[in-house]
């Protein structure tokens, strides 16, 4: 996955206040006697909701908007996804899913003072409260962060969500089952706060006896409101959609797949078995029946980086799950088209490179990624190539013999072996089978040795 939401026990989306620092009261001593209280009677529910028992009394603290701040931002400075998203973020430019004047890390230090709320600290087994929003507003969210108390209490929280959790660019050559492995955490993530919103959401809705299952319209409702933001959410309204749509993953699919698990197998189903035998991909958690009927995806070949790239010093690599597919397939076709496609994805990775000795080159990448049948993998690679006249100010083909030139703009499938060259230098897209081969800025003698390795028929 080219990235993950920092701070991953945060609850980025689904707080149900509004944060305006101009309004705020601190709570009275009596205010906060209540709240206290509030948390023994709502982890009582969560533990219901969830069938995870309760072992231990939940230590639980008022905290100001000063000390919420700090460790978020010590979070987000220590966490190994916010890094990787950080470092992943010339390749998201690279793609097109991030403006090439885009300040990454400032944005995500604006966005976590904005986006306060309250949190469960599982290196100190802790739920922080608020000492300046009311009551009635903290409640959901305290029901949300005392699923992950729950969950921790049950697996070891912060230890079930480092596994698979490692970076790829720390192995000198990456195997087939680290690429599987790369989605992992993300898978996790999904499944820890998809759980969380199923027990918010039947908090909110306690009161009137509903529940999820039964008014999946409140479901949605908050869906939509995730990737809109409340009304004084100025830094994530104004994120490109990539980033509302990478931030909010966890809490919207997860919800859906926690949802679906909840109809096909029940609450055991959904909660201590899932924790206990957990999704490996966004696959998984976009579509869980893959996840019900054991799907597993057979390996992708790598190369042997070392060898083919011996003219570049590596920059990133990872796995190019189904949800950045579907990203990168809705920025430039549109939802519908997205829908339509990432299900017939069937595994894929990156590699980006910078050209030694030339640390000013064009970032160069290669794309291998496998389609369920060569139509899929052909549809693919024209919404590919017709990016390249959004991404590139100059795209010329380079003409084959005999073959007439594509005309981008129209293009609905595309196979066999095409070349472009651009400001940045030459893409080429081939494709054998259901296995298309990408690569950009990537000289020609390696883009040639990568395809005779990956498609050997070329």
């Amino acid at each position: 996955m080219w990235a993950q939401s920092p701070a991953p026990t945060q609850p980025v989306a689904p707080s149900t206040q509004e944060n305006n620092k101009e309004q705020e009261t601190k709570l009275t001593p009596k205010e906060a006697e209540a709240l206290f209280r509030d948390v023994d009677q709502i982890l009582e529910f969560a533990s219901h909701d969830t069938g995870l028992p309760i072992k231990k009394e939940i230590k639980r603290r008022l905290t100001s908007r000063d000390e919420v701040v700090a460790y978020l931002e010590k979070s987000m400075a220590e966490d190994k996804a916010a890094q990787r998203l950080s470092r992943s973020e010339l390749v998201l430019k690279k793609f097109g899913l991030l403006p090439r004047d885009f300040d990454l890390h400032t944005f995500l230090v604006a966005l976590l003072r904005e986006q306060v709320a309250g949190y469960y600290d599982p290196k100190t087994a802790t739920v922080n409260l608020l000492d300046w929003v009311d009551i009635d507003q903290q409640r959901p969210v305290m029901a949300h962060e005392l699923t992950h108390a729950l969950q921790d209490q049950f697996i070891g929280l912060e230890k079930w969500m480092k596994t698979g959790s490692d970076d790829l660019n720390d192995n000198k050559q990456p195997t087939t089952e680290d690429i599987a492995n790369d989605e992992m955490s993300g898978a996790r993530q999904a499944v820890v706060e998809g759980q969380a919103m199923v027990v918010l959401v039947d908090y909110m809705l306690a009161p009137s006896g509903q529940s999820l299952l039964g008014s999946p319209q409140l479901a949605d409702a908050l869906k939509e409101g995730m990737l809109v933001g409340t009304a004084d959410s100025v830094q994530f309204k104004n994120a490109p959609i990539f980033l509302k749509e990478e931030l909010t993953f966890a809490y919207r699919y997860g919800l859906d797949f926690e949802a679906e698990l909840l109809r096909k197998g029940g609450r055991e189903k959904a909660f201590a078995a899932t924790l206990s035998n957990p999704p490996h991909t966004t696959r998984q958690i976009m579509e869980p029946q893959t996840y019900l009927s054991g799907e597993r995806l057979e390996p992708m070949p790598v190369p042997d980086f070392a060898r083919d790239f011996k003219n570049y010093e590596r920059f990133d690599v990872g796995a190019m799950g189904e949800f950045d597919v579907a990203l990168l397939v809705d920025q430039y076709a549109g939802t519908q088209a997205a829908h339509r496609v990432y299900p017939n994805w069937r595994g894929g990775y990156y590699y980006a490179g910078r050209p030694k000795g030339d640390p000013s080159a064009p970032l160069a990448v290669l794309y291998v990624s496998r389609w369920a049948s060569p139509e899929a993998a052909a549809e693919f690679a024209a919404i590919y190539a017709r990016s390249l006249t959004q991404r590139y100010r100059h795209v010329t083909a380079v003409l084959e013999h005999d073959k007439p030139s594509i005309a981008l703009e129209n293009l609905a499938t595309l196979t066999g072996a095409h070349t472009w060259l651009t400001e940045d230098g030459a893409v080429v897209i081939a494709m054998e089978g259901s296995t298309l081969l990408i690569t950009e800025s990537l000289d020609e003698p390696s883009t040639q040795a990568l395809e005779h390795e990956l498609l050997p028929s070329h």
